[in-house]
Formats: structure tokens, C-alpha cells, sequence
């Protein structure tokens, strides 16, 4: 197709100008925007932002006059360092394209960049997925505060709100602690460096404080961006007392408030945590100070009722009748070891007599005094026979009564009935 002049210096001219066709004309209008717009930086804001499976990232680019559609192919969406939202604030790098089907344009996305909070909220993310990798964060980390702190250390600004509320609130809590603000800048070039160096200050403080309290009253996330930088991060996670963060208010959530081993949503909770409520604790001694008196009232009483229990027993009322009970027992004893010593000795008695009896009836003297006697020689041998005495010897003849001493006359045996001859 061949146009000589532009439609309206055609009509200006005289001349009928050529029609155009749909698709005529949206070459002319691509060709025109796509070599007028190589390359173009535009700022936004995101919205009806569409990630379908494909990997494709379909927008919309607005402001409070105009919006123009934007698509970003798979390959760049896949090295994006942050994800998109809708409401997002972004500098875009990219050209124009006409679609010719919808008769539409859009930004073709090579280059995507968070602005103003957009990028800060990226080096947030950044530093706190770093610092989580760490472990800085680990919820086992994180230490109980005590119950009765007597040394509290706030690091904040000596002229803010937040350290009058926080001091107001233990005023009316809590008299029993000491307060020591080390002043420092609480937003600002230069304040993180100052609020690290006053944490590891108050680390060396003797005596130890107890807690160390690091606050300030809420703002922007730049007003806040200090207790979101590593210095200060690292600080907190690092000291050895335990640490409340209160920055800002409830809505703001900090870096330092993810160290911390306590985390309140403003100053004036930040004093509620730090020490109990007099009121409380008054409340609690007296609920103490009733349960013991009624402990001890019990007790009194149990320890009453048992003194009565014991004195009502025997030995309390009768002292002398366990004594009683005794020699009653020992006589008792006394008598059946008698009885028995008796009978042992009737026993042995009649063992006595048994014994007695069997050697007199196996004594010589026994017999003798049934009418025999028993005749020896001189030196004593006993003559059982005859023989075994001679004539003229003289003998000895034991009688129950006594002995007879005589000489022998004549021996004479049963089987010779003849004299023996008498010895020379």
C-alpha cells in the first residue's frame, strides 16, 4: 500500500484520502509506537496483577490520570528477585507492543524495580531470609524475662514520647525497679550504629541489669529503618540480657522485634511486660496471706486433735500400768522358768538314779552282799580258781562287812577232791 500523504494533509489539500483498513491502520499505529518507543522507563503502580501456570505475569500499570496493560514473559518474571503485589509501587524498564487481534497496546516488561518503600521492603526480605538462615531468629533462643527486675536499661530517644509512656506505666505499676535510659537517636543516618552501641553498652554496665528495653514511638517504615538494619539486629541477638523490642506500634514489625527475646506492640506494653502490677501483686500476697493463715489454722488444728489422741492413750492415762504389765510378764516368766528348771532337774535326777542303779548291778559289792565274797591273793590278784592259791599263802577275803585276812591250809579242787601239797 502506498500512501503519499497522511490522511488529514490529503483532506487539507483537496485531495479524497485513501481508506484504511482495521488492520491498515493498526500497522500504521505499531509501526509508529514501536519505533517512536524502543525503550521507555515508566512508574506505577501494580494492579490487577495475574500469574497464570504458564509463567507469563499479566499487569496493570497505573497512576492517578492513566493505566496502560503490561505483560512480562516467563524469562524475565523467572529472575526476579521479589515478588510482585497489587498496590506495589514499581519503575519499569521496557517497549511498546500492539496487539493487533484487540486492537490494544502494552509494555512489554524487560526490567522490573521496586521504588521508594518497594525497595526497601526487598532489603528487608533480603537481610531478614539471610539473618534467618543464621538462626538468628530460632524461637529456642529466646529467653524468659524475670519476674522481679530491679535494673532496667532503655535504649531510645531521652526526648521522645516513648520513653514518657513507658515511664509513665511503671510510675503507675511498678516502684521497685531502677531506671537507666541510655539516650540515643531513634531514626535517621547514623542511629543504628548509635542504638548497637549503646546495646553492647549496657551489656557491660555493673551491676547487670535485669532487662534492657530498646524503643520508640511509631512512624514510616523510614522512621523505623534503623532497628530494621543488621547492626542493630545483630546487637539485640547478641547481648546477654534479656531484651524487649517496642518499636513503633502494633501494626510495626521490625527486624529487632524478631531478635528480641520479647516483643512488645508499644512502649507503654513494653513497661507492662517488664514488671508486674503492684496492684496485682498486692491482690496475690493477700490471697497468699489468707491461704497460709487457713494452712496453718489446719495444721494447728490437726496437731490438736492428735495431742488429744495421744493423751487419751494408755500410756498417757495408766504411766504406771505398762510397768504393771511388765512385772506381771516377768513374774510369769519368772515362774515358768522355775517350773521348768524343776522338771529339768527331776530328769536329771531320775537319769541319775537309772545311771546309779545299772553300775550297782554291775558292782562287785552287789553281789557280795547277796552272800558271796570275793577272795584276792597278797598282791592283790583276784582268785577265781583253786588252783591259783597254795597252801600256807596268805590271802585276803573281802566281805560286805569287811575282809578276813588268812593263811591257807589246804587246797582242794573239784575234780581231784585231793589235798594240794603245801608250798616249801
Amino acid at each position: 500500500m502506498d500512501v503519499d500523504l497522511p490522511p488529514w494533509e490529503a483532506a487539507a489539500s483537496g485531495e479524497q484520502p485513501p481508506v484504511l483498513s482495521v488492520a491498515q491502520l493498526t500497522a500504521l499505529i505499531k509501526g509508529t509506537l514501536e519505533t517512536a518507543f524502543p525503550s521507555v522507563w515508566v512508574s506505577g503502580e501494580i494492579s490487577n496483577l495475574a500469574q497464570p501456570r504458564s509463567g507469563h505475569v499479566y499487569l496493570t500499570l497505573k497512576d492517578d490520570a492513566a493505566q496502560i496493560r503490561a505483560v512480562m514473559w516467563k524469562t524475565t518474571a523467572a529472575k526476579l528477585p521479589f515478588d510482585l503485589e497489587d498496590g506495589q509501587q514499581v519503575i519499569c524498564r521496557g517497549d511498546l507492543d500492539v496487539y493487533a487481534p484487540r486492537g490494544s497496546y502494552q509494555l512489554v516488561i524487560r526490567q522490573i524495580e521496586p521504588q521508594g518503600v518497594g525497595a526497601l521492603q526487598l532489603a528487608l526480605q533480603k537481610l531478614q531470609q539471610k539473618l534467618a538462615a543464621e538462626g538468628v531468629f530460632e524461637p529456642d533462643l529466646k529467653r524468659p524475662l524475670p519476674r522481679f527486675p530491679r535494673r532496667i536499661v532503655v535504649v531510645t530517644s531521652p526526648t521522645g514520647a516513648a520513653i514518657r509512656d513507658f515511664l509513665e506505666v511503671m510510675r503507675r505499676r511498678w516502684r521497685g525497679a531502677d531506671v537507666l535510659v541510655i539516650p540515643t537517636r531513634v531514626q535517621g543516618a547514623g542511629a543504628a550504629a548509635e542504638i548497637a552501641a549503646a546495646i553492647k553498652k549496657a551489656a557491660k554496665l555493673q551491676p547487670r541489669p535485669d532487662v534492657l528495653v530498646a524503643t520508640r514511638g511509631g512512624g514510616s517504615i523510614e522512621d523505623l529503618w534503623c532497628f530494621n538494619e543488621e547492626p542493630v539486629v545483630r546487637a539485640i541477638a547478641e547481648c546477654q540480657i534479656p531484651v524487649i523490642s517496642a518499636v513503633g506500634h502494633e501494626i510495626d514489625v521490625t527486624l529487632s522485634d524478631l531478635a528480641a527475646d520479647v516483643r512488645a506492640l508499644t512502649p507503654s506494653e513494653a513497661a507492662e511486660l517488664c514488671v508486674p502490677s503492684q496492684a496485682e501483686v498486692n491482690e496475690a500476697l493477700d490471697g497468699y496471706k489468707v491461704r497460709l493463715t487457713q494452712a496453718l489454722r489446719q495444721r494447728a488444728q490437726l496437731a490438736r486433735r492428735r495431742l488429744d489422741a495421744l493423751s487419751e492413750r494408755r500410756a498417757f492415762v495408766k504411766p504406771f500400768a505398762l510397768i504393771q504389765d511388765a512385772q506381771r510378764a516377768l513374774d510369769g516368766w519368772d515362774e515358768r522358768l522355775l517350773a521348768a528348771m524343776r522338771r529339768q532337774l527331776q530328769v536329771s535326777q531320775q537319769r541319775v538314779r537309772e545311771a546309779t542303779a545299772r553300775l550297782e548291778s554291775l558292782s562287785p559289792l552287789a553281789v557280795l552282799a547277796r552272800g558271796y565274797s570275793v577272795t584276792r591273793s597278797v598282791s592283790g590278784a583276784v582268785l577265781r580258781a583253786a588252783e591259783e592259791a597254795a597252801a600256807g599263802e596268805q590271802i585276803e577275803t573281802i566281805l560286805p562287812s569287811g575282809r578276813l585276812i588268812s593263811r591257807v591250809e589246804e587246797v582242794q579242787t573239784e575234780s581231784t577232791k585231793k589235798p594240794a601239797k603245801k608250798k616249801a
